[in-house]
């Protein structure tokens, strides 16, 4: 054990002093912080206001328009006697042009939108959408009949709530199937990236022949736990960091954006005269979406997944450091050799997005206990109360599915390591555990 730890200690050290560590990871959050700060930047302040002028031949809609969107300002004119529809615009410094054309039986016959290299997918949407909601309500008031009882009809839908017959509490199938996706999507990126890492790691010791001069003092298996326990402490340190530089940027978001200043929840001034009141305020959907994700099992959904990102990890990056040894200096070797590993891992996360839809089909079920597949499927179906059985069940395997994974990857690593200027086969490598 002291050796593993030794080992562990340099594997560590020698990561987190390399100038590349420190580089991504200070480089990593900031660049996502300004990403994130320049998406807000320009969804707040990116749109201008678009000038529409309406030329209504119909005349159902003269003065009828009418934007509420401060993106967009209407004006109503027609051509002059011999004025084509680009003198039109630039007479009335319009950004569109929508011509509604002549009707027939109180329908128009088409309803045409000319701008300079073509209307983007949001005005046309807002364009159809305002036209069309007058067209519809004239012919309403044509028929006899008011629109403001259809209205009154169709605001009135009645509340649908999920409620978990075990706890008696409110379910969100939508919170469901975030966290679930959202947890699951972080460990499959988790098994690659650190993965592949360590992958790298022992490519990289094999090919400088350190690991011929390390192996003479440890045992092959002992490097290879080392290797990846190191490595996976330094992920761990990397992700914390990364937390921590992201938390304290966040308090910087708003003096860098100061609209977002009005927005914090505790600013009650920002609320404009005419708003709901308090009442009103808790029972906006908002409000209830966060109260139905606290409902969640959360002690669960974290302590799962600290099982299922460990037990993965360390399954995978066995193999990974197995394949690791078998290789030399041809990555394109290593890609070969990496996929019989990858196909379960994207397998998996197949299976997670199919999960959504049905957290307890049978393919979820087995996707949720298969070693290779359940540290991602299972965290798919860990927010929709997975019976204790099945979690256990997957746990235990999945844990034993370490155990074995470990013994022969190790067996593969004791062999691999020591080989040079050979190109190693899979059928190979099947007759070293078969002897070994």
């Amino acid at each position: 054990m002291k050796k593993i730890s030794l080992i562990i200690q340099r594997e560590y050290l020698s990561r987190v002093k390399k100038k590349s560590f420190l580089v991504t990871t200070v480089l990593v959050p900031v660049l996502m912080f300004a990403a994130i700060t320049g998406m807000v930047y320009v969804a707040i302040n990116a749109d201008e206001q678009q000038v529409i002028a309406v030329w209504d031949e119909s005349g159902r809609f003269i003065q009828q328009l009418d934007s509420t969107d401060e993106n967009y300002k209407l004006i109503y004119s027609s051509p002059k006697p011999e004025e084509t529809r680009d003198s039109m615009m630039s007479r009335l410094d319009a950004d569109i042009l929508v011509h509604i054309q002549g009707q027939h039986s109180q329908t128009p016959d088409s309803v045409l939108i000319y701008k300079e290299g073509g209307v983007s997918l949001a005005a046309k949407s807002f364009i159809s959408t305002a036209i069309n909601d007058i067209h519809q309500d004239k012919l309403l008031e044509e028929a006899g009949i008011q629109q403001s009882k259809i209205d009154s009809i169709q605001s009135q839908k009645l509340p649908f709530r999920s409620i978990d017959l075990k706890n008696n509490q409110e379910t969100n199938t939508e919170i469901a199937s975030m966290i679930g996706y959202g947890m699951g999507l972080l460990i499959y990126l988790i098994l690659f990236i650190y993965g592949a890492g360590v992958m790298r790691g022992v490519m990289e010791e094999k090919t400088n022949r350190i690991a011929e001069v390390i192996i003479s003092s440890v045992r092959p298996f002992q490097l290879m736990m080392g290797k990846i326990i190191g490595i996976a402490l330094v992920g761990l340190t990397q992700f914390l960091i990364w937390g921590v530089i992201m938390i304290l940027l966040n308090f910087l978001l708003p003096f860098l954006i100061p609209d977002l200043q009005g927005l914090t929840p505790g600013n009650l001034s920002a609320i404009p005269a005419g708003a709901p009141n308090i009442q009103d305020i808790q029972n906006n959907e908002s409000i209830h979406f966060i109260q139905t994700a606290m409902n969640q099992n959360w002690g669960l959904i974290i302590g799962a997944f600290l099982f299922y990102f460990l037990g993965g990890y360390f399954m995978y990056a066995s193999m990974f450091a197995a394949v690791g040894s078998l290789v030399n200096e041809d990555m394109q070797d290593a890609q070969q050799m990496t996929i019989p590993i990858s196909m379960p891992i994207i397998f998996a996360f197949i299976i997670m997005a199919a999960t959504a839809e049905n957290p307890n089909s049978p393919l979820a079920i087995f996707g949720s206990l298969f070693p290779l597949t359940s540290p991602i499927v299972m965290m798919a179906r860990i927010p929709y109360d997975v019976p204790g059985w099945q979690l256990g069940l997957s746990m235990l395997f999945l844990v034993l599915g370490f155990i074995g994974m470990t013994w022969i990857s190790g067996k593969i690593y004791r062999t691999g390591i020591l080989m040079y200027g050979k190109k190693i086969t899979w059928k190979e490598v099947f007759k070293w555990l078969r002897y070994h």
